[in-house]
């Protein structure tokens, strides 16, 4: 509990601010990329506090031409892994009925979900800093890469962030960028965007994730929508009586969870992995923008608006 002479305030890159009670006991609210927890004296003037400097500076490190994109989605897939098989059964059934009823922690379900948004503003960052063209579409088609690699890898959390990070509006709007890129990553982007679908529910991404055999890292955005929609889309209780039909499906959720991890992790994608101890520690420690406005200013920076220049009668 806070103390009664300060208060807590949590500030994102946009920036939001987020004030906390004295009496909270724990931050219920999930931390954005780069947001920052403050303990503030409770007469500061919270108003004029500002996002910190690094919250929307450029990463000083960028990911190096040396390393290839297997061994890039190889570390990917690693490091999701471990955050995925960290994630307690009981953390996602606190989030099914809501955390703020338990008073629980779910750290474990909450890394893993923060890190899918990590990575896909890791690939809108990489890709609005560089601000050479011939750089920059070389990038783009490693992103695609590393995509095609952790889809390979039954990495469907990484796999979507890349994807989503290339659909983001300061990406797709680098049309020179995209106009050096051949037509058969055109086809594999494509490809990839068809599974993001949400026609009938996702019905073609939860077709192809039934048939791929485990372990297997799920979409964590898919996942986290179906436990919201299993526990509001259903009453708990009927006429004062447990309602045993949601509990069945709860457990069925809880028990996919498991399911999905077992198997034996390949072997090779560690060994890859274990080749590059400075590549693993830039993977697992991305310095990323997540603020939309400013990856915006970047865009054009890199690759200002051409407009069509009218013809005069």
């Amino acid at each position: 509990m806070l103390h009664v002479c300060a208060q807590s305030l949590l500030i994102s890159s946009r920036p939001e601010k987020i004030m906390f009670k004295p009496s909270d006991v724990s931050v219920c609210s999930e931390m954005s990329v780069n947001g920052r927890l403050f303990i503030i004296p409770k007469e500061f003037p919270n108003k004029t506090l500002p996002p910190l400097p690094d919250q929307n500076t450029k990463p000083v490190t960028h990911l190096s031409d040396k390393d290839s994109a297997r061994e890039i989605a190889a570390h990917l897939t690693v490091y999701d892994w471990n955050l995925f098989t960290n994630i307690q059964q009981m953390e996602l059934i606190y989030q099914i009925f809501g955390r703020h009823k338990f008073g629980k922690i779910i750290t474990n379900l909450d890394l893993l979900i923060r890190r899918f948004n990590e990575v896909q503003y890791w690939v809108v960052t990489e890709l609005c800093s560089e601000p050479d063209l011939t750089k920059r579409a070389a990038l783009l088609r490693k992103f695609i890469k590393i995509a095609g690699y952790c889809k390979a890898d039954n990495n469907l959390n990484s796999f979507f962030a890349i994807v989503v990070g290339l659909m983001n509006g300061a990406v797709t709007r680098l049309k020179q960028t995209w106009k050096e890129l051949p037509p058969k990553f055109r086809r594999r982007i494509e490809t990839f965007e068809s599974l993001m679908d949400p026609s009938r529910n996702h019905r073609v991404l939860r077709a192809y994730q039934s048939k791929l055999q485990p372990p297997v890292i799920p979409f964590m955005p898919l996942l986290m929508k179906d436990a919201y929609f299993l526990h509001e889309g259903s009453p708990t209780y009927i006429d004062d009586l447990v309602n045993f039909e949601k509990m069945r499906l709860v457990s069925s959720k809880v028990r996919n969870l498991g399911n999905i991890r077992s198997g034996v992790f390949p072997q090779e994608i560690k060994m890859i992995a274990n080749k590059n101890p400075s590549l693993q520690l830039y993977i697992r420690s991305l310095k990323v923008i997540d603020n939309e406005h400013v990856l915006t200013q970047m865009s054009h920076k890199v690759e200002a608006t051409v407009r069509p220049q009218s013809s005069v009668q």
